[in-house]
Order: structure tokens, then C-alpha cells, then sequence
């Protein structure tokens, strides 16, 4: 055998010799392998807690939009104070957001804000503390900064600032560093920061402040409570504070209550039927229940049917006992009493029929008769869509459009027809105890 052939058997019979070696063919479809890239979901900030109670469940199903329009609301504007636990219990409470509104730092900023602006300044810090990464988050950011200093924290809030990862040249933030750096006594940095403030965002009162407290000026003013910066250098200035129109926010911070189930403020005289509420008002249902069984004829008398009648009404909704005869003693009255005291009958009567009250037939004859309740200011649409929330136990949209509904009536609640449908609305959504609130509110009211 010649050379050349030996060579040419040697390299055809070399994958024999060597097959314990080599590798086996693959086939294409084992060879291909499927590499998955699964993004990770975005931070869901509504999941942080600050102690609210209503469970994980909360945001299920509720509409985004609904949380983006009524959030804001409520850091803006005061409520009642049923409605101001409602808020607390509501926005404090930790859980999974609903669609986008979940995963959105300025509408978590708007959340804290509208905590703090409620009353629940503590809730608000416990919040922000389980939330991550504020730094990078200047809504969250501005609304700690914001918190710090109206607790009095001054050195926290400036450390929010140099924190800060992003957004640092808004105006907010230009601010509150010209502050920061005057109280270290950085004087000519200060000046030049509050330049560049002024020359985004004129404010003639910050200027003020600014300029009598680090820049020697000699004529501070007035005191001015708009928000935290405004507090703190009013209150390093030791100007009149109870002189000044305090924002919601500023005077929830200033009123230093702790916050807890409603309270209303009410004189506790003249006369036991008063004496009774007054403590009800400030949520002493046991006392005002041995007050109420301690009444003598005398006192029943001098009271007046009604206002014993409201008394037992008001005694009925703060404790879910005696609702039957509570209403029908009221809806007795609201057909007998003269013109002066007949409106008021009727609409406790309404608070109670609302809260699901027990009617006889003869009862519900006289009720539908009532012509009170009919003034409600609240936009048609908005009421809709509470009376369906509630229907399907959407139970924080339909809390966000009770409060939505009371915000835009102002602090001293909603108008006897709005109050009754939200009344009825939390009931049956599952919010009975601010049910009671909103009730025991309305008739305290009439009294």
C-alpha cells in the first residue's frame, strides 16, 4: 500500500479509534437554547405601611384614576373629623396599589402629604421609613423634608436635600438648600442659592423670611404657616405664630393630637342632655351611656322629647345598639314637632335609616314622606360611583370617593343628603365603624 493511501484510511478511520472521545452529534432542536429576559416589576410604593388596619386587600380593584383625582384632594384641603379618620385609617394602611397608581412616586408623595394634612403625622414618618431609595424619588423626598421640619427637625429635612440623587434644581429643593446652608452659616452661599430660587419661582415671603433671619434684614413681618419652611423660619424668628392662617397641613402639625377614632369638640352645658353628648363628642361612650341611664324624669323633661330623642339616636349610632327604636322615636318627632325643630328630626332620622336602621311599615310610610336630605352638593357621577364601589366591596375606592365627597364640602362635613349616602355607603362596603363616625358626626351636629 502506497504512502498516500495509509494516510487517507489513517483520517477516515480516526473518528472510529477516537468515539469514546468525542463528542455525539446534537441535534438542532436540543441545541437551541431559550434564554427568558423577564423584566422586574416596577416598586409597588402603596405597599409601605404606617400602621392603617384594612388589610392587603384594600386597592383591589379600585379604578387609578380614582386614587390620582382624590389623593391630591385630601393633602389640600381639611376634613371633618369623621372624615379625617376615614383618611388616616385609609392611606396609612399598607397595600399593593392598583394598576400604575401602585408603582407612581409623585402620587406617594401626594399620599403622605394628604397623611400629614389629616392628622397623621406619625403614620406618615412610619411610612416613609419602610419606603426605599427616597433619594431617588423627589415627591417622597420633598414630602420627608416637608414632615422633618414640621416635627421641628430642621437637620433631618436639610439631610433629605443633600440626599437628593435627582431633581435637585427644583425649585423646592433650591429652597430648602438656601436655608440648610444659612443655618450652617453659609451666608454667601445661602445668598446665592436663594438667587437661583427667586429667579425660578418669585416668592416674595420666603424672600422675606430668609432675608430677616440669615440675611440681617431688619423687619421679619408677619409669621407665615403655607408649609414647612415657611413654620420653621417663622418659628426661628419667634414670631406670632397663632397670628398666621395656617395651611391644612401646618395646622394639623401645630395642633400636636395624637390621632385616633373621631372626636368633635362640644361645651359640656347647660343641662344633662347636654353634659351627656359632650361626652360621647370625645368618644367616652361608656360614661355618656351611664350619664344617659342615670337621667332622672326631671332631666328627661327638661331636655325636651327631642333632644332626648337625638340623644338616644346619637347613643344608638356611636354604639350599633337600639337603632329600631332610636329611629323610630326620631321619625316620631319629625312628624309632630313645630316647623323650628321638625327639619332636624327628620334628618337624624335620615343618619339612622342610613347606618340600616330596622323600619316598621308604618314607619317607612311616615320616612318617605321626609322632605329633608334632598340639599346634597356632591356631583351626581361622583355619588354613582360611591354607591357602586360599595356595592361590589371595592372598599378603598369606595372609602377615596367618601372622602372626595367630604373634602369638597369643607371641615365641617358633607350636606345632610351627600353625608346619609356616604352613611350607607361605607356600611355596605364594610367600613361600619366609620359608618358610625360619619352618623354620630351629622347628629351631633343638629343638636
Amino acid at each position: 500500500m502506497t504512502p498516500r493511501l495509509l494516510l487517507i484510511f489513517a483520517v477516515l478511520a480516526l473518528p472510529v479509534a477516537a468515539g469514546a472521545q468525542a463528542s455525539p452529534p446534537v441535534e438542532p432542536a436540543a441545541a437551541a437554547i431559550a434564554v427568558a429576559v423577564t423584566s422586574l416589576a416596577p416598586p409597588d410604593l402603596f405597599s409601605a405601611s404606617g400602621g392603617g388596619d384594612l388589610g392587603p386587600d384594600l386597592w383591589r380593584g379600585a379604578a387609578p384614576g380614582i386614587l390620582r383625582q382624590a389623593i391630591p384632594i385630601l393633602a389640600a384641603k381639611s376634613l371633618s373629623p369623621a372624615g379625617q379618620a376615614l383618611a388616616r385609617r385609609v392611606l396609612s394602611t399598607g397595600a399593593p396599589g392598583p394598576g400604575s397608581a401602585g408603582s407612581d412616586p409623585v402620587l406617594a408623595g401626594a399620599r403622605v402629604n394628604a397623611l400629614i394634612t389629616q392628622g397623621g403625622l406619625n403614620a406618615a414618618s412610619s411610612l416613609l421609613a419602610a419606603t426605599p431609595n427616597l433619594e431617588q424619588r423627589p415627591d417622597l423626598a420633598q414630602a420627608a423634608a416637608e414632615l422633618a421640619l414640621l416635627q421641628d427637625q430642621p437637620d433631618r429635612a436639610c439631610a433629605f436635600g443633600d440626599g437628593l440623587a435627582t431633581g435637585r434644581q427644583a425649585v423646592y429643593w433650591l429652597r430648602l438648600r438656601a436655608y440648610c446652608q444659612a443655618r450652617v452659616g453659609q451666608s454667601g452661599a445661602a445668598q446665592l442659592t436663594l438667587d437661583l430660587a427667586q429667579a425660578q419661582g418669585r416668592d416674595p415671603v420666603f424672600g422675606r423670611l430668609m432675608a430677616a433671619r440669615f440675611m440681617g434684614a431688619a423687619a421679619p413681618g408677619p409669621a407665615a404657616l403655607r408649609n414647612g419652611l415657611d413654620y420653621a423660619l417663622s418659628k426661628e424668628l419667634n414670631l406670632d405664630l397663632a397670628s398666621a392662617a395656617a395651611s391644612p397641613a401646618v395646622a394639623a402639625a401645630l395642633s400636636r393630637r395624637a390621632p385616633g377614632p373621631a372626636v368633635w369638640p362640644m361645651e359640656p352645658g347647660p343641662g344633662a342632655v347636654r353634659a351627656t353628648l359632650a361626652a360621647l363628642a370625645k368618644g367616652d361612650l361608656a360614661t355618656a351611656q351611664t350619664m344617659r341611664s342615670s337621667l332622672s324624669e326631671t332631666d328627661a323633661q327638661s331636655g325636651g322629647a327631642f333632644d332626648l330623642a337625638l340623644l338616644d339616636a346619637a347613643l344608638a349610632a356611636a354604639s350599633g345598639r337600639g337603632l329600631e327604636p332610636a329611629l323610630d322615636r326620631l321619625i316620631e318627632r319629625g312628624g309632630i314637632e313645630g316647623p323650628k325643630v321638625r327639619g332636624r328630626a327628620q334628618t337624624a332620622a335620615l343618619f339612622l335609616a342610613a347606618l340600616g336602621a330596622p323600619m316598621s311599615e308604618n314607619a317607612r310610610g311616615e320616612f318617605a314622606g321626609f322632605a329633608v336630605g334632598g340639599e346634597g352638593k356632591a356631583a351626581a357621577p361622583r355619588l354613582m360611583a360611591l354607591d357602586a364601589a360599595a356595592a361590589e366591596k371595592r372598599l378603598g375606592e369606595a372609602a377615596l370617593l367618601a372622602l372626595w365627597v367630604s373634602a369638597d364640602a369643607g371641615a365641617a362635613g358633607p350636606a345632610p343628603g351627600d353625608r346619609a349616602r356616604i352613611i350607607r355607603a361605607l356600611r355596605v362596603a364594610g367600613l361600619e365603624a366609620d359608618a358610625k363616625a360619619f352618623a354620630l358626626e351629622g347628629l351631633l351636629q343638629l343638636r
